[in-house]
């Protein structure tokens, strides 16, 4: 247990909860992996199904509105699920050549290197959540500019957060 004496949760206002950045290219760096629980790790974890690990990426976007946000990405990397894996080793192929490292001895090698990330909006799911999902990656500058330009439209609109195109993104996998 944490000892929490002197705290009053009415001195304090709530935080409201965080909706998911609009769906828009945005410069982004690596800046960590985490396990589902949230917690650091050094190597992979296992996937949902069991059927093999995975390597979940935490991006920060650099500049702009949503500076300091950060999008999580999941490659199925050990999968054995043939398609999750080429799927997986296809957005990991990507992500290296945007970084500029085409033979990455570990993932740490992939950290603290700018690149931009194509994030959409998932639909809302059964309790009316949306997610980010990464989308795509690409050199820094590609996009033509340092500004987040949008890469999709707006399906249904919510007050915080337009939805993207349907559809998993492709770390999930078939």
């Amino acid at each position: 247990m944490a000892y929490l004496e002197g705290f009053n949760a009415n001195d304090v206002d709530p935080n409201e909860p965080m909706q998911p950045v609009p769906a828009a290219t945005y410069l982004a760096m690596i800046i960590d992996q985490k396990d589902k629980d949230g917690r650091r790790v050094d190597d992979r974890q296992p996937s949902k199904s069991g059927n093999g690990d995975l390597a979940h990426f935490v991006f920060e976007i650099l500049e702009g509105q949503y500076k300091g946000r950060k999008v999580h990405a999941r490659l199925n990397l050990w999968n054995n699920n043939e398609t999750a894996r080429k799927i997986a080793w296809g957005d990991m192929s990507a992500i290296c050549r945007a970084v500029g490292v085409m033979t990455p001895n570990d993932t740490i090698d992939l950290h603290n290197i700018p690149l931009e990330i194509i994030v959409g909006v998932t639909n809302p799911n059964a309790e009316g959540k949306q997610y980010n999902e990464i989308n795509g990656y690409q050199k820094r500058g590609a996009s033509g500019g340092g500004a987040a330009a949008p890469v999709t439209a707006p399906t249904t609109p919510t007050p915080d957060a337009p939805a993207a195109n349907s559809g998993k993104p492709s770390w999930m996998g078939a």
